[in-house]
């Protein structure tokens, strides 16, 4: 077997993982503040600091002023789980799961709110039918599927007159694509998918309309309390919007999160931060249309993913596998990468069908990604020797 030539030039951040992703370019953990660090949570001015973070993500997301914004525990999960408990059973449900956290959500409202949701799902690499949408109906639906690599092009499906209100999972969108807020009435995401900040953390972005929800609708339910984002005359609780926190947050990853915020707005907001996640897109998407053993994991150009980019093996020798053996292959196909120290992390997820992804949001260098091609394709070509 001849040796096959490894190429001559690295990633200079070989960091690919889909959460938590990349810090930016330039992140030192030594350049964090750490004079509240020990400070109590209700501290007036550690409540400012997060409060002021709040300000920062505002202005960089470009969330209206008429929306309410606030922290939640247990990270985008926690904000999507927080919304579900809170708001829904008014009204009918509908929950779109087309990919694992869509699934999530289902499993969520069906077996632990008990409710009968009417499900909109579809095939791995594919949207649920949209036009079935029903504005009549609440509405659950992830912006993009962070495991599949599938996103929805725009809101069009959703109705400017509906009366149920709509829970956007946006953590692999937020900060990487345009998202239609007059459409959206909760838009959850967390800082570990949008901006390579530290895990933990949720952010729930509350429209009009979902604040009326809180303030008029009672669930039959008990809400745990790390959920509860109503007071205790079961109104919205508005102190949430002002840097006060449900329980005791990271102080330090507070900071981490306003370093990246602040980053996000000194390169040049978030036209640039989509700017930098469609041409770290464009350079694999470019990769791939040459590449003949590999191919998206999403058919339609349009519904492709710019920042979770989830890819399929279409070579025979491979997709000819069953799915131990793909799966195999792609653990192969990763550790080879990581020996190198060439790519970390470009696994599929775990539950997704066998393959490869790669995180191309704002805090990748395209440059990194134009140098992790080749090493792509070194361990193809390594790994499909090695089953010979």
């Amino acid at each position: 077997m001849g040796v096959i030539q490894k190429p001559a030039v690295k990633p200079q951040r070989p960091w690919f993982s889909s959460g938590p992703t990349a810090k930016r370019p330039g992140y030192a953990l030594a350049d964090l503040p750490t004079d509240l660090l020990g400070r109590g949570i209700r501290a007036p001015e550690v409540v400012e600091r997060f409060a002021h973070a709040l300000r920062l993500t505002r202005d960089l997301l470009e969330v209206p002023e008429n929306f309410q914004m606030l922290y939640t525990p247990g990270s985008q999960t926690g904000a999507i789980e927080a919304a579900l408990w809170c708001m829904l059973g008014e009204r009918p449900v509908q929950v779109m799961a087309y990919e694992n956290f869509g699934k999530q959500w289902q499993t969520a409202v069906q077996d632990r709110l008990k409710l009968e949701p009417e499900v909109l799902s579809a095939d791995w690499g594919d949207l649920p039918d949209l036009s079935k949408v029903d504005p009549k109906k609440d509405l659950v639906f992830p912006w993009n599927g962070t495991t599949a690599g599938v996103r929805v092009p725009n809101a069009d499906f959703i109705s400017d007159d509906r009366e149920g209100i709509v829970i956007c999972d946006a953590t692999s969108a937020a900060f990487s694509m345009p998202l239609d807020w007059a459409k959206l009435d909760v838009v959850a995401f967390s800082f570990q998918k949008a901006l390579g900040g530290e895990a933990g953390i949720g952010v729930m972005c509350l429209s009009p309309r979902a604040v009326a929800r809180l303030d008029g609708f009672t669930p039959d339910r008990a809400i745990p309390k790390v959920l509860k984002v109503t007071d205790d005359k079961g109104r919205f609780d508005r102190a949430l919007a002002t840097g006060v926190v449900i329980n005791t947050f990271s102080v330090l990853t507070i900071e981490d999160w306003i370093d990246a915020v602040e980053w996000g707005a000194r390169v040049g907001g978030l036209a640039e931060l989509i700017r930098r996640t469609e041409a770290n897109f464009a350079v694999l998407a470019d990769w791939v249309e040459r590449t003949p053993w590999i191919d998206f994991l999403a058919a339609t150009p349009e519904t492709r993913s710019t920042t979770s980019v989830c890819l399929k093996f279409v070579d025979p020798r491979i997709a000819g596998l069953d799915e131990a053996g793909r799966y195999a292959f792609v653990l192969r196909f990763k550790a080879l990468l990581e020996e190198e120290g060439a790519a970390f992390d470009v696994e599929s997820y775990r539950r997704a069908p066998a393959g490869l992804r790669l995180w191309c949001g704002a805090t990748v260098e395209t440059t990194d990604v134009e140098a992790v091609t080749p090493w792509l394709d070194w361990a193809f070509e390594t790994a499909v020797a090695e089953l010979a």
